[in-house]
């Protein structure tokens, strides 16, 4: 494996036409993925294809928009346990599709993930700073999906040891060009988040686009390719695996 996509959801219906044409292909190109949950149901599917090949792994969570679904915290208890699930999420807060449950349901992921040493899969909208007076004086690992915040947001996060990952928006807008070259070496991840925000413009994205997000981070950060690669693997296995 040379590339890690630590956040794609292969588990949507989305890929349910060519999904296994896209995992072989990811084989053939050195590309591995977390397939990450919103819902228990898509969880239970991350699962299955964690379970199914070797180069993917599983996070297992509700998004903060299913929110009001509720979190059956033993049954999300017993599929985080099940083999090659990696961490609990998506969750967070999001305040762009605000409800009631939001606040409670996180609580409960970061309690699970403290249960069973697992690290959150954070998801924040406009929500950086009450994240962080959530999360700040409780003890757990976390990666800050698709991070968006400011600086100073960033630097929050990293003070708690938490890791920071990059989507394929770094190759089509100079945003968040500043972000990139911020984080150390060892905080930074690549994700793409598909199928949405594709590199590739008005396509369906996929984990095969990690390749041109990594290349992105190389660019931005005046490294070696071969360097970014290694690099976001290291992070990967040390936080996850």
């Amino acid at each position: 494996m040379e590339y890690i996509d630590i956040h794609s959801h292969l588990n949507f219906p989305d890929f349910d036409a060519d999904r296994e044409a896209i995992i072989a292909k990811m084989k053939e190109k050195k590309i591995g993925a977390i397939v990450v949950g919103t819902t228990f149901e898509n969880s239970k599917k991350a699962v299955e294809l964690a379970q199914k090949y070797d180069h993917i792994w599983a996070i297992v969570g509700c998004h903060p928009i299913h929110a009001e679904e509720g979190f059956d915290y033993e049954a999300y208890k017993k599929l985080a346990q099940e083999k090659k699930v990696v961490g609990i999420g998506e969750c967070g807060l999001d305040y762009k599709y605000p409800n009631d449950k939001q606040k409670e349901v996180f609580e409960q992921q970061i309690k699970l993930a403290q249960e069973l040493n697992k690290p959150l899969m954070l998801h924040i909208r406009e929500a950086y700073k009450d994240v962080y007076e959530i999360i700040k004086s409780k003890p757990v690992g976390a990666n800050a999906h698709f991070f968006a915040g400011t600086i100073e947001d960033a630097n929050s996060f990293l003070d708690l040891g938490f890791t920071l990952s990059f989507t394929g928006v770094i190759t089509f807008t100079h945003d968040y060009d500043h972000l990139v070259k911020h984080i150390p070496d060892d905080r930074i991840m690549s994700e793409t988040d598909s199928p949405y925000v594709s590199p590739k413009r008005g396509q369906r994205n996929t984990p095969l686009n990690v390749v041109d997000i990594v290349a992105k981070m190389a660019e931005l950060r005046g490294d070696t390719l071969i360097h970014m690669k290694s690099t976001i693997l290291e992070n990967f296995k040390r936080n996850f695996i």
